[in-house]
């Protein structure tokens, strides 16, 4: 079953009420980054392409590696698959990530029935290709396909922005920062945009693209 899905600000701005209601902490965190982003793009190929480029680099890093890949053709599906291994290199990509997204354009995803799937059922049909793991799949579960109740844990800005917002001793782990964000629920993906907005003012970083 779909849950709730965040179309417009109105609906991060719901979800942002219900979660300060409920937890102070939030509360002082969006007096302070005042109101979030809507963080929403189209789905579809290109989307998780981007969320691969992304892996493991800095927001500045993934910025200048898409450009490179916009400007030599190769973002859509079509264009992968007729790239050279020396313009996926050429582009910016590692000779991994240009694996990784040789993999994505040959795996048949279906991403119009991705639409109507639940959470779990997008994330694990993405785990299944080569290259996307979970945080990936959430990421692009949360801003691709708007799903409200989607959290990614393993994101080291979330986990550093609530270990910051919450006062907590060190950094939580992915697996206690999923429980930790059960309490969320039904608006993680709002939690989720309150941590990245209270990182990048508490640290003075972009947290996400």
């Amino acid at each position: 079953m779909v849950g709730r899905i965040i179309q417009s600000l109105d609906c991060v701005a719901e979800g942002a009420a219900w979660l300060a209601a409920r937890e102070d902490r939030f509360a002082q965190a969006l007096a302070l980054v005042g109101d979030l982003p809507l963080r929403r793009h189209d789905d579809g190929f290109t989307a998780l392409l981007d969320a691969i480029v992304g892996q493991q680099v800095s927001v500045a890093s993934a910025n200048a590696i898409w450009a490179r890949m916009e400007a030599a053709g190769v973002i859509s599906q079509a264009g992968i698959l007729a790239a050279r291994d020396e313009d996926l290199r050429g582009a910016g990509l590692s000779r991994q990530k240009a694996r990784y997204a040789r993999a994505l354009a040959a795996s048949g995803i279906d991403f119009i029935g991705l639409r109507g799937k639940a959470d779990e059922a997008v994330v694990a049909e993405l785990v299944a290709v080569p290259g996307i793991g979970r945080w990936t799949a959430e990421i692009y579960a949360m801003f691709a396909l708007g799903r409200a109740d989607v959290f990614a844990p393993g994101d080291l800005a979330l986990q550093e922005g609530a270990r910051v917002l919450f006062g907590l001793e060190a950094r939580p782990s992915e697996k206690a920062l999923r429980a930790m964000a059960e309490a969320w629920s039904p608006w993680r993906a709002v939690a989720a945009r309150i941590l990245w907005a209270y990182y990048h003012v508490a640290k003075s970083r972009e947290g996400i693209r």
